[in-house]
């Protein structure tokens, strides 16, 4: 009888252990770029079991040059992905409706780096000059930022030529382009780390230009929110998330330690990855996790204002909601 007993004691720990595996939601999480420190608070929030504590059990994918989050999520390969909003915005407007539940960074790491021996001082010296660009929807800031400076993309002496730049900085290196397109937290540093001193360089950042727009925002589609269970995963996802994020603000060097353990690529250096997140903590501190409506218009405004040519040509419906943040952040 005792045996009896035990055993179906031991079958019962055994099933309520099965059901605590089996009752971990699963989120699929799609990141813009390769595991870097720029996604330190997903990463985080995994490492210290924020997601397990809220009965989540969450993938992360890491991206990379050919991976675009609209198309994965569109195509179902992810729950929510990690994308700009004026990506975000274009790829609504195109028919994938991407609705921002989040909005873990605060300020813009975006900028244009140029070598000082090229003669740029000014956003007016642009002209006639040769700028790096890179493309996959993140052109769209840089076309948007033109457009108001009223400065052509087509070339010739009063317009810019654009440089489709890949995903390193060897065109200002090897002085195939002015500036290039540089994150204040990643290329600036490779291209010092290449040589060049802080001196030799001017650069203009889009937030200090007034033209910044949202970075890396937490985006679902839109027919999932009509799902009271996928809606109640996401607020369990974005206050874990958020709880990674802050952990990240303020033990920096830890959450690089951490990131680099996700690396599998191996590529990362504990250098590059400490002095990233020291830079991507001025770019998420004062933000809560909920999308501040004014930046969101500025964002916007921003895009809209593209003359005969803007990345949005109307004013989005629905692009963005609190209720995801509100009930989060309780």
């Amino acid at each position: 009888m005792k045996k009896k007993i035990a055993s179906l004691l031991a079958a019962g720990v055994f099933s309520l252990a099965a059901f605590h595996a089996n009752a971990a939601d699963k989120v699929t999480l799609q990141l813009k770029w390769v595991t870097q420190a720029q996604f330190a608070g997903y990463y985080v929030a995994k490492d210290k079991g924020f997601y397990e504590e809220e009965g989540l059990d969450v993938e992360i994918k890491p991206g990379g040059p050919d991976i675009a989050p609209p198309q994965v999520i569109a195509g179902g390969g992810a729950d929510v992905i990690v994308d700009w909003m004026p990506s975000a915005l274009a790829t609504r407007e195109k028919g994938v409706p991407l609705v921002n539940i989040a909005q873990p960074f605060k300020r813009s790491g975006m900028m244009l780096t140029c070598l000082k021996e090229s003669g740029v001082k000014t956003p007016e010296d642009f002209k006639g000059k040769t700028l790096g660009v890179w493309f996959f929807g993140n052109e769209y800031p840089f076309l948007s930022w033109m457009a108001q400076l009223k400065i052509p993309t087509d070339g010739g002496s009063n317009g810019v030529t654009v440089l489709k730049q890949g995903f390193n900085v060897d065109p200002l290196i090897q002085k195939q382009a002015a500036c290039i397109s540089t994150m204040t937290y990643n290329e600036y540093w490779q291209v010092i780390d290449a040589g060049i001193k802080p001196e030799d360089l001017v650069t203009f950042k889009y937030e200090d230009q007034g033209v910044a727009t949202l970075e890396d925002g937490l985006y679902v589609l839109e027919d999932k929110l009509k799902d009271a269970a996928f809606k109640e995963k996401m607020v369990k996802f974005v206050r874990a998330s958020m709880k990674g994020w802050k952990y990240a603000e303020e033990n920096p060097d830890e959450a690089a330690d951490i990131v680099l353990e996700n690396d599998s690529t191996g590529a990362q250096t504990e250098k590059h990855q400490k002095r990233m997140m020291g830079e991507i903590a001025k770019l998420t501190a004062g933000s809560n996790g909920a999308l501040d409506e004014a930046d969101y218009k500025r964002t916007v405004q921003s895009l809209l204002a593209g003359g005969s040519d803007p990345v949005i040509s109307k004013e989005p419906e629905g692009a963005w909601t609190h209720e995801i943040t509100d009930a989060a952040l309780k």
